[in-house]
């Protein structure tokens, strides 16, 4: 079993090294730990997200809730062996108990270290927990009380990455950073002989042999080392192959194998007796692999990722199973369902539109190509014969549906990015709205524009929407405000502002009837307005964590689904505001939502080039909204090999920031970065609060994704090195983040 950097979890048939059904999607970030449950019917996965989740390890479907309560990165997690209980450490310094069954949380979270926890593991008869800490130490705690046994032990000097109990109970092993493993009699809290030296850099990983006589380590020197418990003699030579730092090891139950995996991407089999690698490595990770295990069989191994996955892998055919279907190679910014709903359009950060087929999840025809920059809005004529885009490259496009081919020449008006656009009920128009403050209304058929644009928000539109009767177009702002046009009366503002948000409005819609307004912004909430008095109809939909991106009216009305940065969408009562149902998770960040018009069925697209298609079953006028898609369209782009560069930038090479306000700018930031930064479009690393941090060469700026705290990776995976840094591996904590929900 494997966790990796793709996000995904992966089982692998331990025989013939072919993958197990697909990947285990639900993490919406790096997945650092995963195991079998000692009957192997579960896997159990801990991610960067903070949460566990329990799944199905034939089915690869998600068992119950997902166990919320950690508030930092989940780093370990293990059965204990009656399979009653789970166990986990965080970053958040605390370890908690699970019941496996029921997933709710056992007792309080046992409290003791004053640093990180990076490993847990259960005592062979489940009585005891033993952990090890970023401060150096060991602890054993009463897996019942809580109460921590005996005194922490010492030794090791520096973070203990790794512990794990003797078969019989007796003995601890622990691998440290200090690039040393050290044996501890589990009773008398003492060590056990001298430490076993022979790495030459942290040690990452350790585990016992199922017969307690040697113990396997893994190192960021890329090794692994077999060691005899008795004489702390190493056993043969290190296993080499691995090209990058080996995160987990693990031994299979007969004791004969051992599994690896690794920074490389691969998971990898080894013969004890003989001390070679069995077979080729096993490859379907796109990122690094941190956690490997055999399920109690032998016959499979579970794999967890940074690329967001768990999968499962047959070691006895040597090969992945199942394909994915890879279409946008950058983020998707927007989707919307053709009016029959058979066919699904995404617009995406690598300049092009396309068309699915929404029962299959099959690419259809070509890509629609003609955009020089991010498409960042699109939508099907009511008629579903064209696609209308808008773009960052400041034009708006049509396509014939069919053919893929462009339909007349670009509509050029706007002088800044076109955030959103959508055609007239009628199909005779087009509005868009744009950075540069205006909205354009334009003739659909000659690509004229209609009147003169609509000036009146003081900041960006970022959204834009006829009403169902094609006479009024709503708008909102980054100015935190909606307005109301008519455009059959020259076109002018009808009544106030509508004005409660206290942040950009991000995404507005009106009603299949037209008599209301719903509006989602960056203040987290969800409003609905009546569109005829502009007066807010009840109090705020709250429940989401970080920014509504988008919202839309299910097609009777009676129901808004919201899309959001917090990694949700949420279904809601459109009468009474209350949520309805659980929340589907599995993307990174959500962007666009929409409805199928048989109100069954939702779309969206995020960041992580995912466009998913949710069921949403109607039960007594109560959605239920499902846990898993129905049906994914997954591009997984080939990352490119990391670049580091040493972060030593001069003040004198950082650009004026111009006088702006960072808070504005970061507003307007292209890409959000982890822990309250963000990533402007001049290539400064800001804070939410106005800091300046790093400026990034504009030759790194096609990226997105930021790591744990050594290493910033943004996007398609170039890294960022910051452990020469004035401030140390620690820079980041040199500000208060205003969140992480990122």
């Amino acid at each position: 079993m494997s966790g990796s950097w793709d996000h995904t979890i992966q089982v692998w048939d331990a025989q013939t090294g072919a993958q197990v059904g697909n990947p285990l999607k639900g993490h919406t970030d790096s997945v650092n730990s995963a195991a079998f449950s000692p009957d192997g019917r579960h896997i159990v996965s801990g991610s960067n997200d903070h949460t566990i989740q329990v799944w199905d390890a034939q089915a690869g479907d998600q068992v119950g809730n997902t166990l919320q309560g950690h508030t930092g990165p989940v780093w370990s997690v293990a059965f204990s062996p009656d399979g009653g209980y789970i166990v986990s450490r965080s970053e958040d310094h605390t370890i908690q108990v699970w019941d496996a069954q029921i997933g709710g949380q056992v007792g309080n979270p046992l409290q003791g270290h004053t640093d990180p926890v990076n490993s847990v593991a259960f005592s062979p008869d489940g009585r005891h927990i033993v952990s090890g800490s970023e401060d150096h130490t060991i602890r054993v705690w009463d897996a019942q009380t809580g109460v921590q046994v005996g005194s922490p032990l010492h030794g090791h000097t520096f973070p203990v990455s790794s512990v794990a109990f003797s078969p019989d109970g007796r003995h601890i092993v622990s691998g440290s950073r200090d690039h040393t493993i050290q044996v501890w009699d589990a009773q008398a809290g003492v060590q056990v002989g001298n430490p076993l030296e022979g790495h030459t850099s942290p040690v990452s990983s350790v585990a016992f042999s199922p017969d307690g006589r040697h113990i396997v380590s893994g190192s960021w020197d890329d090794t692994i080392q077999v060691w005899d418990v008795q004489t702390g003699a190493q056993v043969g030579n290190p296993l080499q192959g691995h090209t990058s730092l080996v995160s987990s090891v693990a031994f299979s139950p007969d004791g004969r194998h051992i599994v690896s995996g690794s920074l490389d991407h691969t998971i990898r089999v080894w013969d004890v007796q003989a001390g070679v690698q069995v077979g080729s490595p096993l490859e379907g990770h796109t990122s690094s692999v941190n956690s490997v295990a055999f399920s109690l069989d032998e016959r499979y191994i579970v794999s967890g990722s940074w690329d967001h996955t768990i999968q499962v892998w047959d070691a006895q055919a040597g090969g992945q199973v199942g394909n994915t279907l890879q279409g946008h190679m950058g983020p998707v910014w927007s989707v919307a369902f053709s009016p029959d709903g058979r066919h699904i359009v995404s617009g995406s950060e690598d300049h092009t539109i396309r068309v699915w087929d929404a029962q299959i999840g099959g690419q259809v025809g070509n890509p629609l190509k003609g955009h020089t920059s991010t498409v960042s809005s699109v939508a099907f004529s009511p008629d579903g014969r064209y696609i209308v885009s808008g773009s960052r490259d400041c034009t708006i496009q049509v396509w014939d549906a069919q053919t893929g081919a462009q339909a007349g020449n670009p509509l050029q008006g706007h002088t800044n990015w076109v955030n959103s656009v959508a055609f007239s009920p009628d199909g005779r128009h087009i509005v868009s709205g744009s950075w540069d403050h205006t909205i354009q209304v334009w003739n659909a058929q000659t690509g004229a524009q209609v009147g003169n644009p609509l000036k009146g928000h003081t900041d960006s539109v970022n959204s834009v929407a006829f009403s169902p009767d094609g006479r009024y177009i709503v708008s909102g702002s980054e100015d935190h405000t909606i307005q109301v046009w008519n455009i059959w009366q020259t076109s002018v503002q009808v009544g106030n502002t509508l004005q409660g948000h206290t942040n950009s409005v991000k995404s507005v819609a009106f009603s299949p009837d037209g008599r209301h307004i719903v509006s989602g912004s960056w203040d987290c909430t969800i409003r609905v307005w009546d569109a005829l008095t502009g007066v807010q109809l009840g109090n705020p939909l709250e429940g989401h964590t970080s920014s509504v991106n988008s919202v839309a009216f299910s097609p009777n009305g009676r129901h808004i689904v919201s899309g959001s940065w917090d990694h949700t969408i949420q279904v809601w009562d459109a009468q009474i505001g209350a949520q309805v149902g659980n929340l589907p998770r599995g993307h990174t960040l959500v962007n666009p939502v929409a409805f199928l018009p048989d109100e069954r069925h939702t779309v969206s697209g995020v960041e992580d080039y995912l466009i998913q298609c949710w069921d949403v079953q109607t039960e007594s006028d109560s959605v239920q909204a499902g846990n898993s898609p129905i049906m994914q369209i997954q591009p997984h782009p080939v990352p490119p090999q990391p670049i580091y560069m040493s972060a030593a930038f001069m003040p004198s090479a950082l650009p004026n920031s111009g006088g702006k306000s960072l808070t504005h700018m970061a507003k307007h930031s292209s890409r959000h970065l982890r822990h309250g930064l963000f990533l402007l479009d001049d290539g400064w690393i800001v804070g939410s609060n106005d800091q300046l941090f790093l400026w990034v060469p504009p030759s790194y700026h096609p990226f997105y994704l930021c790591s744990p705290p050594t290493r910033l990776i943004i996007g398609k995976f170039p890294v960022l090195d910051f452990s020469n840094m004035a401030h140390g591996s620690a820079w980041y904590q040199c500000f208060s983040a205003c969140s992480d929900s990122m």
